[in-house]
């Protein structure tokens, strides 16, 4: 018998029943980077890249797409998120991007804060592209979670 949760006992891929779990409330945060030279990152910062705010524009991407996560990800419930919060924020040598995500229900938000992360960063790159296409995302990662029968989890 398999030990991952969206395999069944036969080796086929199927949706978790949640349905005998606790309702208890949920949250999970993630981080993610790109990084970039100081030249784009100044255009970053100044809000006068020429598809607009850099940074507003990807923390809505990334509310955006935490609600849409289900669509995007295979197997993944829909869950009605009671909080999504997206910072873009400048760190050294690019951008530093962050999430937070809490439910109230039977499953966790894990996917959504690291879905949330990711297309931040997409949305990123996406507005700077035209002053550097070498811009990297990296380290998006899960930092914590908390709730839920396996109880709180942190990054080491």
């Amino acid at each position: 018998m398999s030990s991952l949760t969206h395999i069944d006992e036969t080796g086929r891929a199927h949706m978790v029943d949640v349905s005998d779990k606790a309702i208890t409330t949920r949250e999970a945060r993630a981080e993610g980077f790109v990084r970039m030279t100081p030249e784009t990152l100044a255009l970053a910062i100044s809000g006068d890249a020429k598809k607009g705010d850099v940074r507003a524009t990807a923390e809505i991407a990334g509310i955006m797409a935490a609600k849409r996560t289900s669509e995007l990800i295979p197997l993944c419930h829909p869950l009605a998120l009671s909080k999504v919060e997206v910072r873009v924020a400048p760190g050294e040598g690019g951008l530093s991007v962050t999430s937070r995500v809490r439910t109230t229900g039977q499953t966790g938000v894990e996917m959504e804060a690291l879905t949330a992360v990711s297309v931040a960063c997409l949305t990123v790159y996406d507005m700077l592209k035209a002053a550097e296409k070498g811009m990297v995302i990296e380290a998006v990662r899960l930092v914590a979670k908390s709730g839920g029968a396996s109880g709180d989890w942190t990054a080491p």
